[in-house]
Parts: structure tokens; sequence; C-alpha cells
């Protein structure tokens, strides 16, 4: 097992607009480090810090010190499995989903929304649709207490 199958080559990406609507969540200074299937980020920000925007979750928290310290953590307790979502993108894998250039992994229902992480609540978006509508969702529900009622009208 290699950790780059759990990763998307992310390096053509059009940041600034992927990123559009995660404004209020993140800044501008950080650099993209690594990307796993599911279009969860590594971001390292201008202190060396290395935060996660976790996508399904709409959070973005800080995971180790620096990339040596992220490198040191990855072996530890459930860690890769958690970041990198081994387990579920193997399952995936298995049942012949995979992913062309450009796209991620994605959920039919967010988790932040009940949505579960199985592969029964996985489908693949290209990367822009990804981050741009699971932003202006998180955006949109980020003040909301747990449990609230939420119904979502899909615009077109």
């Amino acid at each position: 097992m290699s950790i780059h199958d759990y990763l998307i080559d992310h390096r053509e990406f059009d940041w600034r607009s992927f990123f559009a609507e995660w404004t209020w969540l993140v800044s501008n200074e950080f650099t993209v480090w690594l990307m796993n299937r599911f279009g969860d980020l590594f971001l390292v920000f201008d202190d060396g810090s290395v935060r996660m925007l976790d996508v399904g979750a709409g959070t973005l928290k800080q995971v180790a010190n620096s990339r040596d310290d992220f490198r040191a953590q990855v072996d530890e307790e459930n860690n890769a499995n958690e970041w990198f979502m081994i387990p579920l993108i193997d399952q995936l894998v298995a049942g012949g989903v995979t992913l062309e250039e450009g796209q991620c992994y994605s959920y039919k229902k967010l988790p932040v929304l009940g949505g579960d992480y199985t592969v029964d609540n996985t489908c693949v978006l290209p990367v822009a649709e990804h981050y741009g509508a699971f932003g202006s969702i998180h955006k949109q529900i980020k003040d909301l207490p747990d449990g609230t009622e939420v119904v979502i009208k899909v615009a077109k």
C-alpha cells in the first residue's frame, strides 16, 4: 500500500476559484499540501502548522505543528485511516468506483447533515463542483445549532 493510492494530484487545480465558497473559513495564507480522494485538504499555514479542511464536516482543524510533525503523527493510532479515509476508499475501489482526472469522491448527503461515511452515500463529482456546492452549504448552515432541520433547495 502506498499513501499515494489515497491522494489526488492537485497541482493543476485552480484553487482560487475552488475556495471562493470557503473564504468564510479559510484565509488566503496557506499552501495546499495534500488532497485525499474525498477532497479533504491538508493545508500548510504561514506558521508551519498543518490543518485539515474536512469538506464533509465543514471544518478546519489543526492536525500537526509542522509537516515533520504530520509525518510522525500519520502513523500513530488510526490517523492515516481517518485522514485519508483508507478503509472507505479501499471499499470503493474494490467495488469498481474509480476516479477520472479532475474528479473526487463526494457525498450524496453531507455528513454534517446526517450522511454516513459509507459506499452507499458516496458519489463521484468534479472537484470544482465538490468544493463549490459544499462550501456554499456549509457557509449557510455554519451558525445553526446542532439538530436544526435544514431544507436544501437546488437552484438551476
